[in-house]
């Protein structure tokens, strides 16, 4: 069953990303006060989280915790809502 993190995007409401077949998350280039978040699937598409700059990988925390919570749901719960710990801009699929 495909499973979706529901995250808040400012002026642009919740944003669907896809919880299945990830095989990393991790901060943007500039470590810990990193800007963006990056998701990576298997099969190569790039989901990139755009937010406030982060403290101690926060929101990649937030990310993977939201994932990990959403595949141990029951098969009839698709999508989980994920309270982040900064404000979201964009994320952009690629």
């Amino acid at each position: 069953m495909e499973k979706f993190l529901s995250i808040p995007v400012t002026s642009q409401g919740n944003q669907l990303v896809s919880a299945n077949n990830v095989i990393l998350v991790e901060a943007g280039s500039d470590g810990a006060t990193a800007v963006t978040t990056v998701i990576t699937y298997a099969g190569g598409k790039v989901v990139t989280i755009t937010h406030a700059a982060q403290v101690a990988f926060s929101m990649k925390k937030a990310i993977q915790d939201a994932i990990v919570a959403a595949l141990i749901t029951p098969w009839q719960s698709v999508t989980l809502a994920v309270t982040v710990p900064q404000a979201v801009s964009d994320i952009d699929v690629a």
